[in-house]
């Protein structure tokens, strides 16, 4: 069939980051989030021409995919602690990184505006996760071993990271506007596990996939 992406982005503590790795992992496909950040940043401090050098031999090579797949993952919770600063250079990098992982394979892509660097893309669904504030902190407390007072700080810091990085790169766009996105899912009021089956179903219904390819993996928490 043909490669399809999903992109998901996702409010801190929703479990949004579990989401997009069980459906990755039911599909068979990869998932990738700060990888993607990890090559842009080696990338993005060489002279451009290297870049474009270095580009060129991972895809003549074939080796583009799975260079990026040899980069450490991250944890399970990345939060912000600093004040989002843009650097268009590097986010230039990351975009080519994102639109070469969907022209070569099917894949899962976290964060980084995929939904909107892939936006012109008919083969790309792009997802968004929320839920209320008190399943997030509880979420956030159990996951990060923290107090009520810092998975509050936590969650609200990240969340405004995020919402001034999508409105930065996406030139004005609101990262929470369902507009942007094929699906929004409360994933207190859907669970885990449904919001991984809902989006299949929804993948089912716009042809990228069938009901066969879903494998049978231990279930998210």
């Amino acid at each position: 069939m043909e490669k399809f992406v999903v992109t998901f982005a996702r409010g801190f503590g929703t479990g949004g980051k579990v989401i997009a790795s069980q459906l990755a992992k039911e599909l068979g496909i990869h998932c990738y989030e700060n990888r993607i950040l990890t090559l842009a940043s080696q990338l993005s401090g060489l002279d451009e021409n290297v870049f474009h050098e270095v580009n060129e031999k991972m895809r003549e090579t074939g080796g583009f995919t799975s260079f990026l797949r040899g980069l450490p993952r991250s944890r399970n919770y990345i939060s912000r602690n600093e004040k989002f600063v843009s650097d268009d250079k590097l986010f230039e990098y990351q975009s080519q990184i994102i639109r070469e992982l969907a022209d070569k394979e099917s894949c899962v892509i976290v964060g980084k505006c995929a939904d909107y660097v892939l936006r012109d893309k008919p083969n790309v669904v792009s997802i968004y996760i929320e839920a209320p504030r008190a399943f997030c902190v509880n979420r956030t407390m159990e996951n990060m071993g923290v107090t009520k007072e810092v998975a509050n700080a936590t969650i609200e810091r990240t969340d405004k990271y995020r919402a001034d990085y999508y409105k930065y790169y996406t030139h004005g766009n609101y990262w929470t506007n369902p507009v942007n996105y094929d699906l929004t899912l409360n994933s207190e009021r859907v669970g885990i596990e449904n919001c991984v089956k809902t989006i299949e179903q929804y993948l089912i219904i716009k042809g990228l996939i069938t009901a066969d390819m879903i494998q049978t993996v231990p279930e998210a928490k």
